[in-house]
């Protein structure tokens, strides 16, 4: 049987063409569904979006050929520092503080803005035989049989593919017509987006202050400029949202504080409701999910983005290896594989964040107590503060050997 490609992914965003690339280096095709115009995805200018990449990430990068060209615009994640107090009273006394010497490999991550992290992705993909890229498009049904994954475009096109896979976001259509079902909560939070200029360097150091009505980060990108991300009540980070710059600036200042000195708006200001959504399976006949299709956690520690390179890189692992021994890549018993892989990590980092903001997004004196002290504790033991900063870096459990550095 002839097929439109191996693997038709639907969903264009970072995952899709990253999903794509790792594929066709695996000796896959691959088809690219891609809601978004070309031009949407090529914008210049800086707009205060940004994320931190996990060492493994980075390395996932370099084994695929991506990170040389993005390497001069990352910043090092050198230094995490974690604390607790509230807007104006400065930190608590106890913190955690993880210093990059402490591992062998490197910085524990990189800040890359979105327009360099995109724009790579998409001119990487299109400079490749083995991808098509159908920008622009849309799936409006899609079916599977024991042959083949089969979805119908907008624009009336039938294509076929060998696997279908959904990279198409928490409100995947992918899944829904696939028939998998999502456990959804809403944590009553919206994240306060931007980038800020500041007058002191930040030495490559993140910082996470958590407060009552939730956490802030404080993310070094490259010269004396940060990202924040800034968790408030619906209500009130709609109001703040609402507010000029300078208003929005006398608002951030008394968390942010002065250690950085002088701080001014840097690009343009987002907000993004925050909730917990999970499918309830990572696989169908046929099909599976990657990214936020399959899971969306709460940005706590910055490992949304990260959790779906860990999918691809799990996935096209286990397809290459079953390529290779003769088996049919979207046969149940591969899918089963991937669905087996990734399905503790994610339960543990859907918990584990969600854990985290419950404890921290409160006031209780006794709570406050109880994590300050623990803060302490993981502090004073190196081997506890070690293991803290392998899992921030990407480097604990069965790590996929994209995710090592090594091809495929």
């Amino acid at each position: 049987m002839t097929y439109d490609s191996d693997i038709l992914i639907v969903g264009g965003g970072l995952n899709g063409p990253l999903l794509a690339l790792a594929a066709a280096q695996a000796g896959f095709s691959a088809t690219v569904i891609d809601a978004a115009e070309t031009s949407a995805h090529r914008a210049d200018n800086f707009d205060g979006r940004s994320y931190a990449l996990a060492l493994a990430s980075q390395q996932m990068l370099a084994a695929l050929g991506l990170w040389d060209r993005l390497a001069s615009e990352a910043q090092p994640m050198l230094d995490i520092k974690v604390s607790d107090g509230r807007a104006g009273d400065g930190p608590a006394p106890f913190f955690l503080h993880f210093d990059h010497h402490e591992i062998e490999e490197g910085p524990m991550g990189f800040m890359v803005e979105d327009r360099h992290l995109r724009r790579t992705l998409l001119d990487t993909m299109e400079a490749e035989p083995a991808i098509t890229h159908l920008p622009g498009e849309t799936v409006t049904a899609q079916t599977t049989d024991a042959q083949r994954a089969s979805v119908t475009l907008a624009s009336g096109r039938t294509l076929t593919g060998r696997l279908l896979i959904g990279c198409d976001g928490r409100g995947s259509g992918t899944a829904s017509r696939a028939g998998i079902s999502r456990t959804e909560r809403d944590y009553g939070q919206t994240a306060l987006v931007c980038a800020i200029a500041h007058e002191r360097p930040h030495g490559g150091c993140a910082q996470q202050f958590f407060m009552p009505s939730g956490p802030l980060a404080i993310l070094p990108l490259t010269g004396n400029r940060s990202s924040i991300v800034w968790s408030e009540s619906h209500a009130q980070a709609a109001a703040i949202h609402a507010l000029s710059d300078e208003d929005y600036l006398s608002v951030l200042r008394p968390r942010f504080g002065d250690f950085l000195g002088e701080i001014s708006i840097a690009g343009a200001r987002f907000t993004y409701p925050l909730s917990l959504s999970l499918a309830n399976s990572l696989t169908a006949p046929r099909l599976a999910l990657v990214g936020d299709a399959a899971h969306g956690v709460h940005p706590i520690a910055g490992q949304g983005l990260n959790a779906g390179f860990r999918d691809i890189a799990a996935l096209t692992e286990v397809l290459t290896d079953a390529a290779r021994r003769g088996e049919d890549i979207a046969s149940p018993l591969v899918l089963d594989r991937y669905a087996a892989w990734r399905r503790f990590d994610i339960a543990t980092l859907a918990t584990a964040t969600d854990l985290f903001n419950r404890l921290f997004s409160n006031d209780n004196p006794l709570l406050r107590a109880g994590r300050d002290i623990g803060m302490g504790v993981v502090n004073a033991v190196p081997a506890l503060r070690r293991s803290f900063i392998r899992e921030a870096a990407g480097l604990s459990g069965d790590v996929p050997r994209l995710m090592q550095g090594k091809r495929l």
